[in-house]
């Protein structure tokens, strides 16, 4: 299908205004949550169980997410969930009200939001190339529309909403996070059905997660655009580990400084959503995600060796740019050339891949500056990072992104055999 890449239609408008509402509310919790949990104890290790919760349920239903909504109507998954979402919230707003607030409770709802998070995002991922007939040029477009409001929102807008509201009293940023969520539901609610793929023979559902995983791992193009976002979430989660105590004891920043040069990511990270699509036609997909891979490695490599903060921030702001770009060009790709039957299984499995890696990253990060300097983890954050453009450059090259493609509309049939063309086959 060949669509006008300047029109997108009236049912993506839905979407991107509740994922821009959801995104609103999640900066608002982002903020909330970890404030809240400080108002109830000070010990680092109670915090850390609420913030590992949020991430547990990529870690323990990833896969199995995505064969549920592979299984399921994607549309009805959506605003199910953000319902859910949203009736979540209420129980720790109550507890806040009535001064009962405890962290198993707050760990319990960032679990539930965690898991509400992969259902939804999946579901909305695989729904996308649906609604737009699975045009690339549309695909990279409303990604990029879709990141730049998340980015804004969670990112600019929602963390100092949810910090003032906090001063409003305690339930008050869980309340408003609930409405978020509620309105987001209704949005998707109204959005238009789209012919569902027609569904495999029922096979148990560790089978199919497990087909859905295997897909990943046999085809170089899909596992370059995995492996990227996992060995990138090893080398970000490394340097954000000890990117305060870098910036205070190496740049000289406070605490209003080190909010300025996380804003100067942020800021790359609209960037380059706004001009992913444009990389993408004059570069090519695949040599696009290489050049912005390369980006992020001396953008790492040139913050490690920043003189002042003025350095940092333009470092940081170069990042967030490939990254932003990265996060529009990957997943318009995917989206385009994974059969729809298998959409949710690809996309799940490359999040979890992603998950799994950040606690390498925090491990590496914390060893190499408590065994050597606080700049050591920044160098060697940019020197894998580098290393992983050099080894996935061949897997994602134009050539194989443009195979995929026109292999893609063989995909318009639901019943041909699932294997890749170009797959690697165990012996």
């Amino acid at each position: 299908m060949t669509s006008d890449p300047r029109r997108l239609p009236v049912g993506f408008r839905r979407l991107w205004a509740a994922q821009t509402v959801s995104s609103l509310g999640d900066g608002v919790s982002h903020a909330a949550l970890p404030l809240l949990a400080l108002m109830v104890t000070r010990d680092p290790m109670a915090l850390a169980v609420v913030t590992a919760a949020g991430t547990l349920p990529w870690l323990l239903f990833g896969v199995l997410g995505g064969a549920l909504v592979d299984r399921w109507d994607r549309r009805r998954t959506m605003w199910v969930t953000d319902a859910a979402r949203a009736v979540s919230l209420l129980i720790p707003a109550a507890a806040a009200a009535f001064d009962v607030l405890s962290i198993p409770v707050l760990a319990a709802v960032a679990f539930l939001l965690g898991l509400g998070g992969l259902l939804f995002d999946t579901a909305a991922t695989a729904y996308l190339p649906d609604l737009l007939g699975r045009d690339p040029a549309l695909l990279e477009r409303a990604n990029s529309r879709l990141r730049g409001a998340q980015t804004a929102m969670s990112g600019f807008a929602g963390p100092p909403a949810g910090s003032a509201l906090l001063a409003l009293g305690r339930a008050v940023p869980l309340l408003a996070d609930a409405v978020s969520f509620a309105l987001s539901a209704l949005l998707v609610r109204s959005l238009p059905a789209v012919s569902r793929p027609v569904p495999e023979a029922r096979e148990s559902l560790l089978r199919q997660a497990r087909a859905g995983a295997s897909y990943v791992f046999r085809d170089r193009l899909l596992l370059g655009l995995a492996l990227r976002p996992a060995v990138g979430n090893v080398a970000f989660v490394a340097v954000g580990t000890v990117l305060a105590l870098f910036a205070h004891d190496r740049l000289g920043i406070d605490t209003y400084g080190f909010g300025l040069l996380l804003t100067a990511e942020a800021t790359g990270g609209l960037l380059g959503a706004g001009i992913a699509a444009h990389l993408g036609r004059r570069l090519g997909t695949g040599t696009a995600l290489t050049c912005t891979a390369a980006a992020e490695g001396l953008a790492v490599l040139g913050l490690a060796a920043a003189p002042n903060p003025y350095v940092a921030g333009l470092a940081l702001a170069v990042c967030g740019t490939g990254m932003g770009a990265t996060m529009v060009l990957a997943p318009s790709l995917r989206q385009a050339i994974v059969p729809a039957p298998l959409m949710g299984r690809v996309t799940s499995t490359s999040r979890m891949l992603a998950m799994c890696a950040a606690p390498f990253g925090a491990f590496l990060g914390g060893w190499l500056a408590t065994t050597f300097d606080v700049r050591t983890p920044l160098y060697a954050a940019g020197g894998l990072l580098l290393a992983m453009t050099a080894v996935t450059s061949t897997m994602t090259s134009n050539r194989r992104v443009e195979a995929a493609l026109r292999g893609s509309s063989d995909q318009e049939s639901p019943t041909r055999d699932s294997r890749p063309a170009d797959a690697v086959v165990a012996a």
